[in-house]
């Protein structure tokens, strides 16, 4: 699991405290250690535990966003994050400080220079779609195809939003920093606030000529076909992740990911409980008195399975390792077998006097003539 926080959780960056809340409870359900037999467990809880609790803090959150993942968990470990926050709570928020995290001040403190730059590249958003799978796929692996409408860099202006030799200049505003900072004097002391150009939106450069194809937003919606590796033993609702193929980053920033969410279908006699696998066996009602070996029929070809004498119906036998792969880890769910004895509907003449026999010998008060065999013999 990626130790980026909106990774971990498996959210886009924009997601509203709600959403990474219902993620952290998602996430929580499957790898806590009680319930999770992965020997990495423990570890990928705390990280989960980590992420929900930097995500829904508005102060920490912004300044992990401005920080980046390394660096925010560099200045936490030193306690800088908490400290500056303490500090404030002691003086005005119009002391000349960042009211909202005096996140400049962290920043400068671990990294020197000034606070990060808000029209430094970003990272795409992530993308989301689904994939629909059968059974046996999910148990040996394939390759699939998926095709969606996703935004892509402009082939026409290479992504920048205007033609090739257009006349580009720096913007007067901002001198080309993408930020202005505004001083104001108040009764309470002297206010300084710093935010992005509303010349340039941040760029830093103006552009006289916008892109035809795009116009003037880099980006297009196109349709795409991606070959998506599916590994053995992925579960119905599991969520794949495409590094890099979802929405192109803003200010030369990587892509995004691509999540696709993975459902897989029901099978007609096989039932999934999480790695093992359960089918129903008919027998007949011989083969369940003095026992037999039959053959069962899995996604690898038949294997024997032992009827011991005497088998009752609705009896559980089981055929170990023969269930579904554990998803990237070694070894196999196991193949339950539900035995069902059938009775028979028609029966011959011999079939008939022999049971007759066998129910004689056993000592059943059975009428034969007008009891059951007739009944029997009235639904044929």
């Amino acid at each position: 699991m990626s130790e980026d926080f909106y990774e971990v959780l498996g959210v886009d960056r924009d997601a509203s405290e709600d959403e990474i809340n219902r993620a952290f409870r998602q996430q929580a359900a499957k790898h806590h250690p009680d319930v999770s037999d992965d020997p990495d467990a423990e570890e990928t809880f705390k990280r989960i535990q980590k992420a929900k609790e930097v995500l829904t803090d508005e102060d920490k959150r912004a300044a992990y966003d401005q920080l980046g993942h390394d660096r925010f968990t560099q200045a936490d470990k030193h306690g800088g994050f908490d400290e500056g926050r303490r500090a404030r709570s002691g003086g005005s928020p119009f002391d000349g400080g960042d009211p909202f995290g005096n996140v400049g001040d962290i920043f400068e403190q671990f990294f020197g220079g000034g606070g990060p730059r808000r029209n430094g590249p970003v990272q795409g958003r992530d993308l989301r779609t689904a994939l629909t799978i059968e059974l046996e796929e999910s148990y040996r692996g394939a390759t699939k195809q998926v095709t969606l409408r996703r935004p892509q860099a402009c082939s026409s202006c290479d992504g920048a939003g205007h033609p090739p030799g257009a006349n580009v200049r720096r913007c007067p505003e901002c001198d080309g920093r993408g930020q202005v900072t505004r001083i104001q004097q108040s009764a309470l002391g002297r206010i300084q606030q710093t935010q992005t150009c509303p010349r340039c939106d941040g760029e830093g450069d103006l552009v006289e000529e916008t892109c035809s194809a795009c116009r003037g937003e880099g980006i297009v919606q196109e349709r795409s076909t991606l070959s998506v590796d599916i590994p053995a033993g992925i579960r119905d609702g599991q969520t794949l992740r495409m590094e890099r193929e979802g929405a192109p980053g803003e200010r030369g920033g990587p892509p995004g990911d691509l999540l696709i969410e993975v459902t897989v279908e029901e099978h007609p006699d096989f039932e999934r409980d999480g790695d093992d696998l359960h089918i129903r066996q008919p027998i007949s009602f011989p083969q369940a008195v003095f026992g037999d070996t039959v053959e069962i029929e899995t996604f690898d070809g038949p294997h024997s399975l032992d009827i011991p004498g005497g088998t009752q119906s609705g009896e559980m036998l089981t055929i170990d390792g023969a269930g579904m792969p554990r998803l990237r880890r070694r070894g196999a769910g196991d193949l339950h077998v539900h035995v069902q004895v059938v009775t028979p509907r028609r029966l011959s003449p011999e079939e008939r006097e022999a049971l007759e026999k066998f129910a004689e010998a056993g000592g059943e008060n059975v009428n034969v003539g007008q009891g059951f065999f007739e009944r029997l013999r009235e639904s044929l």
